[in-house]
Parts: C-alpha cells; sequence; structure tokens
C-alpha cells in the first residue's frame, strides 16, 4: 500500500515504502550530536514539517522517555545547522551539496503543486505559461486564458527548498521575478494565496486543501499521487533527513519511525 501526507513514499524511483530500501546508508552505532540520547533536534524544510511534526507526536507518545524538538526556517537551513552540528536531523527538499560530513536519509518524495486563488479562472498552465508568469512577462491571467485579474506572484526565499526545486522543474534555473510577495512558510504562503485572489505560488500539496487555493494542472496533467507514480507529473522531489556523519542511536531509531509512521501518512 502506498502511503501519502501528499507525499509520495518511493524507492529508488519504485513505488514502494521507503523503509525497505537499501540505499540509506544510516548506521546505528556511531555517537548522536543531542545532549542526550534520547533527545533529537530536528529543523528545515517546511514541505518536510507537517510528517515530521507528527511523526514526532506519534514517536514521544510510544517512546515517553524521547524529547523531539522540531521547527521549519527551509531546507538550506537544515543543511547549513546540521553541517554545523547545531541540530541533530536537517529537513531538505534538495540534495546537500558540497557537504561531505553529512549523510542522507531520503524518507518520501513530496509532491508539489503549483497553486493559485481560484479567483484566476485558471486550472491549467503550460511549462511555457508558468515561466512566462514567474519571470514577469504575463501579468495577468486573461494572458493565460483565465480571469481578468492582476497576478500576484507569492514567491519563496532563497533558503527554500521549495523553491530550488521549482527552479529546476519549470525555471530552467533562472529565478523567478523579484517584487511580489516573498514568505518562508509555506503554511503562510497558502493562507496569502486563499485571500489573495491573483495569487500564484508553488507549494507542497500537504498545504492544498480547503477552500481558496487550488492547483492546476501542468501540460494538462493532473497534479495526483498516480501521476507522481507513473512519472507523467513531474513536479516532486525527494525529502532528505541529514545527519552529521552516522546518526547515534535516537536520530537513526526517529529517522527509520518516520520512513514507517502509519499515523502521519493517513
Amino acid at each position: 500500500m502506498i502511503r501519502t501526507f501528499a507525499a509520495v513514499l518511493l524507492c529508488a524511483g519504485l513505488a514502494l515504502p521507503l523503509a525497505g530500501c537499501s540505499n540509506d546508508k544510516s548506521s546505528r552505532s556511531s555517537t548522536s550530536t543531542s545532549s542526550s540520547d534520547a533527545s533529537i533536534t530536528v529543523a528545515g524544510s517546511t514541505a518536510l514539517l507537517p510528517l515530521v511534526k507528527q511523526a514526532a507526536q506519534d514517536y514521544q507518545t510510544k517512546n515517553p522517555d524521547a524529547k523531539i524538538s522540531v521547527s521549519g526556517g527551509g531546507s538550506r537551513l537544515g543543511i547549513t545547522q546540521t553541517s554545523q552540528k547545531g541540530i541533530d536531523i536537517g529537513n531538505s527538499d534538495i540534495p546537500a551539496e558540497n557537504e561531505p560530513n553529512l549523510v542522507d536519509h531520503e524518507v518520501a518524495v513530496a509532491q508539489f503543486d503549483v497553486a493559485v486563488n481560484p479567483a484566476s479562472g485558471v486550472k491549467n498552465l503550460t511549462t511555457a505559461q508558468i515561466q512566462s508568469i514567474f519571470s514577469g512577462r504575463v501579468t495577468n491571467f486573461k494572458q493565460v486564458g483565465g480571469n481578468d485579474q492582476a497576478i500576484t506572484i507569492v514567491n519563496r526565499p532563497q533558503s527554500s527548498g521549495t523553491r530550488a526545486v521549482f527552479v529546476e522543474k519549470f525555471m530552467n534555473g533562472a529565478q523567478p521575478v523579484a517584487g511580489g510577495i516573498t514568505q518562508d512558510s509555506s503554511g503562510t504562503v497558502a493562507s496569502i494565496v486563499r485571500q489573495t485572489p491573483g495569487a500564484i505560488t508553488y507549494v507542497a500539496n500537504s498545504y492544498v486543501k480547503g477552500d481558496g487555493i487550488a492547483a492546476v494542472s501542468v501540460n494538462g496533467v493532473a497534479p495526483t499521487e498516480d501521476n507522481v507514480k507513473n512519472g507523467k507529473y513531474l513536479f516532486w522531489s525527494y525529502e532528505h533527513m541529514f545527519t552529521y556523519g552516522q546518526p547515534g542511536r535516537a536520530a537513526a531509531a526517529f529517522i527509520d519511525f518516520v520512513k514507517n509512521d502509519v499515523g502521519a501518512l493517513k
């Protein structure tokens, strides 16, 4: 059974729970960076944040002596703080380049969406149209088949892994146009879209829920779990939990739990 948190769990491109992956390089024998063997600090990706927060709650319920602190801050913050030994686990939507001391534990595949306020009147965009909007060449949704509604771009900061994935998948490496609104938190981004008739953004699928925000199809392909699995929908990334060197027992146990926590994935 494939489980999601608006993320599809995959192993080496296959639709399998990551608990069975053999590419996790973690060891159970090295020293933890935490001050207590039962204390774990986690920070980074806000796309991965809902899963890890729920997993932490479930883990602590089953392990009352464990103390797990989970926060966001963006993928690059998670990588940087882990490399500086400031936290035990850094969550990230992107690989940790030029960080030879970090060990990568892939825990999920996150689906991302190009999301709009329904007042835009847009339900599908091509890659070229997305590029035109986020480069500033298109400024009204009527130019891409929507309503006569001025576009408000809601961007993520440079520290965001979600932004890095968006730039890779849609912008050919070019950065989105400056201006508009920039917010770090995925939850805040989704709230702004709900409150702003002309808003458009890129955000983890887990935040595209309820009224006032809708994911658009891309090149006629709906943003669904099935389309991620069959390779038709390409806006996704592996989700990583990084440790400085091999994790200690507490961090390793929690990483394994994140891969398998049914409660968090429903």
